[in-house]
C-alpha cells in the first residue's frame, strides 16, 4: 500500500478508478443532456411548425426531452435495444404529455406529437430508401443484399413508428378507459 514510485499513483483500497469511473458518467450525463436539449429543439421547431399555443412550446421541449433522454438512458447504461428504449421513451412521453395536457387543459395530442417526433427513426427510413436504390444499379446477383438491407431496415422503421404509437396512445388507453357496460 502508498504510491508507486513511478508514477506516483496511489495502490489500496480506496485507490481503484474512482476518477475514471466518474468521469466515464459526468461524459454520459453530458451526452444524455447534449441529446435532450437538441431533442427538445426539434419539439418546439415542429410545434412551431403546427401552430402550437405559444405558452406550450416550452412544454413540447420538455416532453420532447424527457422521451428522448429516457431513450438514451435506456440504450446506454441498460443496454436496451433501439426498439424497447424507443416504447420506454414514447411511454414517457405519453404520460407526460398527458398529464400537461391535463394541466394547461389542452389536447394531449400536442404534446404527445411534437415530443415523439425527435424519436422518429429517420435513419433507418433514409437506408431503406438508398438501399432500394442501389437495386437499379446493381448486377442480379448483388440485388439480394441490397434487397435484404432494405427489408432489415424497413423491419427497424415500422417497428420503431409502432413503438412511438404505442407508447404516444397507450396511457390514453390506461388513464380514460370507460367501465364498461356489462
Amino acid at each position: 500500500m502508498g504510491r508507486d514510485p513511478i508514477s506516483g499513483d496511489c495502490h489500496g483500497p480506496f485507490s481503484g478508478d474512482h476518477n475514471n469511473e466518474g468521469q466515464r458518467l459526468m461524459n454520459i450525463l453530458i451526452t444524455i443532456l447534449e441529446d435532450a436539449l437538441w431533442s427538445g429543439v426539434a419539439a418546439v421547431g415542429f410545434g412551431v411548425l403546427f401552430n402550437v399555443p405559444k405558452r406550450a412550446l416550452v412544454y413540447c421541449a420538455l416532453v420532447g426531452a424527457c422521451g428522448h433522454a429516457v431513450r438514451a438512458l435506456m440504450m446506454t447504461q441498460f443496454n436496451m435495444g433501439i426498439t424497447t428504449a424507443t416504447l420506454i421513451g414514447a411511454l414517457v412521453v405519453g404520460f407526460m404529455s398527458k398529464f400537461i395536457a391535463r394541466k394547461l387543459k389542452m389536447p394531449s395530442m400536442i404534446f404527445g406529437i411534437t415530443g415523439a417526433i425527435p424519436m422518429v427513426p429517420g435513419v433507418f427510413a433514409y437506408q431503406t430508401m438508398i438501399s432500394l436504390g442501389e437495386m437499379i444499379h446493381q448486377e442480379p446477383g448483388q440485388i439480394a443484399v441490397s434487397l435484404g438491407e432494405a427489408a432489415v431496415n424497413g423491419v427497424r422503421t415500422v417497428a420503431l413508428l409502432g413503438c412511438l404509437a404505442l407508447g404516444i396512445t397507450a396511457p390514453t388507453f390506461l388513464l380514460e378507459r370507460e367501465h364498461p357496460v356489462v
